[in-house]
């Protein structure tokens, strides 16, 4: 007996709609679990998914009956392994996962407890992705009847494939309020959290595929002419180098290349100040600290950390925005004073570019003895190739550093073995990217958090709260024995320390952290807040800045009051001794500045001052292309080109 809904005759066949259902099934679940709400946007959801789900369907019916049920359970399969992988990985990272990472996501099975809690945490999410696969694999296989499609069924099946995505792109087009319109961000051809918000995960997937083959093409005109800040007085003079931007535009035929000098020329600079070269000829040692925060420090349990927030620079409004490939990204923004380029490992991708302005090159320059750690894998995240390009002699384990076997390694002991090798040298840079953090945050699977369980057991927070201040008090031992010895040798106050996170501490579940900052965070904003940390000996009382900063802007603070050499035109972060414009940018396109805090998610804008439309456009086309810049820059390896 046939199924009514099976018969050869019928042109749209029932297998169309079931893979229809299914992906609107399953980008309702992700919404749900992600976003939670619905907007207007899933408009476009729904229509790229009609047209995704007939192409499968096509797809699905080429062969013979047999050949095309395995087809289809397939491509079941891998739908639904999709969705069910990117819940769990924006759970435990709070960003999707990019087909570069998977394609470079061996090294995740080290942290296969991590992955088992995560999988037991979700698993009435991963149930639901994996219903109409078990649906189908049950009953719907047994009545559905995949036959060769004829003549007839081929063209509907394209042409309904064609029509729904026209559709869905042609509204793309439609006049728009918000300041990210909806085709600007199909155009960005990535997978970020505006993408997947705004057009589905499966039209940000197809995007990513086709970066990730094809890389990204400048898909729309890009203005030579840059949206800039307001003019200032000038008091001092620009921090710029003596780039022939006219020659250098003269002499390339590349229209890229001519372009972006156009842009760098004509981006106000920003303006030496009264901290420029305050710590100039000093030893500098800047750490990265994995999953720091700033409810980690405390008189009592981290006093190291305590003194060195508050008896140095205080930065009362800085944050640490989440990027996409989480601590490389982390690492990338701090160092090179980039927006990193989503879609790849960053990075690892300007191993071979010329970096002029990181610390490790400028102190190269200057004579300087130049060497970063890191106490876990020496090929974790590429950093083999990326840290020596940055200007330094790397070691880490497996390459120069031998450590304890355990997980997560420490810094404490890190720190003892490193010392020594740079510590009697006249002038020293060094570079530490701190491991002991890492989540996870239990005793029984965190060496850190059981090693320093005596110095918390007697705190009022829950488990998980108090495995995080642990792993945090071994970074704080390895700043105090680092301190100790500067002190010993008599040139704590001739070296300055500075230090910052990769990004908050997003292992530990929100309600947990809530429990560390005495309130429940802002998840927008607040809950990237975090701690800039400048520190030397020979600061007699603490400097406290009130302007909103971020990571991006480490760098070329740094640089300033090392008094190095740097033009401030080509970096996307700012002085914030400065007077420039505060803008601190976040992986989605929110941004803050001193005058307004605007959410790209919501499309909600809080003004800090008075209401002004003209300045928030202004603000968004300066974020928009300091990312697009950011990119070039990347691409194009664009930094030889001034050297």
């Amino acid at each position: 007996m046939k199924n009514q809904y099976n018969t050869n005759h019928n042109i749209l066949h029932y297998s169309s709609f079931y893979m229809i259902l299914t992906l609107l099934f399953l980008e309702l679940i992700l919404r749900i679990n992600i976003f939670k709400s619905i907007q207007f946007s899933f408009i476009y959801t729904i229509l790229f998914s009609i047209s995704c789900g007939f192409l499968l369907s096509f797809l699905s019916r080429l062969f013979h009956k047999q050949a095309n049920q395995v087809i289809y359970g397939i491509f079941l399969l891998i739908i639904c392994l999709y969705f069910c992988s990117q819940i769990l990985y924006y759970d435990f990272f709070k960003v999707f996962l990019t087909i570069y990472s998977i394609a470079h996501g061996g090294q995740v099975a080290e942290f296969w407890q991590d992955i088992l809690s995560l999988i037991i945490h979700n698993i009435f999410w991963i149930i639901l992705c994996f219903l109409p696969l078990l649906l189908y694999i049950l009953y719907e296989r047994k009545y559905m009847i995949l036959k060769r499609l004829n003549d007839r069924a081929v063209i509907v099946h394209l042409g309904s494939t064609l029509l729904s995505f026209l559709v869905g792109y042609g509204l793309l087009y439609i006049p728009s309020q918000s300041l990210n319109k909806p085709i600007d961000i199909y155009c960005e051809k990535t997978i970020n959290e505006l993408t997947v918000n705004q057009l589905g995960l499966m039209s940000a997937c197809r995007l990513d595929i086709q970066s990730f083959l094809f890389g990204k093409e400048d898909s729309i005109e890009i203005e030579t002419q840059p949206v800039i800040e307001e003019k200032k007085e000038i008091v001092y003079d620009s921090q710029t180098m003596a780039i022939d931007f006219e020659r250098l535009m003269n002499d390339t035929k590349n229209k890229t290349i001519k372009n972006m000098h156009q842009y760098f020329q004509k981006i106000q600079p920003t303006q030496k100040n009264q901290y420029t070269g305050m710590f100039k000829d000093y030893n500098v040692i800047l750490l990265t600290c994995e999953g720091f925060s700033p409810y980690a420090i405390n008189k009592e349990l981290t006093p190291t950390l305590y003194k060195l927030k508050n008896e140095g620079f205080v930065f009362q409004n800085f944050y640490t925005p989440l990027w996409h490939v989480s601590t490389s990204d982390g690492e990338y923004v701090a160092l090179q004073g980039l927006i990193p380029k989503s879609g790849v490992w960053s990075f690892e991708a300007s191993s071979y570019n010329a970096l002029p302005f990181t610390l490790g090159r400028q102190f190269q320059k200057l004579g300087y003895t130049t060497k970063a750690y890191h106490n876990h894998s020496y090929t974790y995240y590429g950093r083999n190739k990326s840290h020596p390009n940055l200007g330094y002699d790397f070691k880490a384990v497996g390459h120069g550093l031998n450590m304890k076997k355990q997980w997560p390694e420490s810094d404490l002991e890190m720190m003892e073995k490193t010392v020594d090798d740079y510590i009697h040298d006249e002038h020293f840079h060094t570079y530490y990217m701190t491991v002991s953090g890492h989540t996870n945050y239990t005793f029984t699977g965190n060496s850190m958090a059981a090693k320093n369980r005596q110095f918390v057991d007697h705190l009022n927070y829950s488990d998980l709260a108090k495995g995080y201040l642990a792993t945090q008090i071994e970074l704080d031992r390895a700043l105090e024995y680092l301190v100790n010895r500067l002190e010993k040798e008599g040139i704590a106050d001739k070296t300055v320390i500075a230090m910052s996170a990769d990004h908050y501490p997003y292992g530990l579940p929100i309600k947990n952290y809530n429990e560390l900052a005495g309130h429940s965070l802002d998840q927008d904003f607040e809950l990237y807040k975090n701690e800039f940390i400048i520190w030397s000996a020979s600061m007699k009382k603490p400097i406290v800045v009130d302007k909103y900063g971020s990571s991006l802007d480490i760098l070329p603070t740094l640089s300033n009051l090392l008094g190095l050499s740097y033009d401030s035109r080509l970096l996307m972060g700012t002085d914030l001794l400065s007077d420039s414009e505060p803008l601190v940018i976040f992986e989605n396109r929110s941004f803050i500045t001193d005058k307004v805090m605007y959410n790209s998610k919501t499309q909600k804008t809080t003004w800090l001052q008075s209401e002004d439309i003209e300045y928030l456009k202004r603000m968004n086309a300066i974020v928009k292309q300091k990312f697009n810049y950011s990119q070039k820059i990347l691409d194009n390896n664009y930094y030889k080109y001034i050297q």
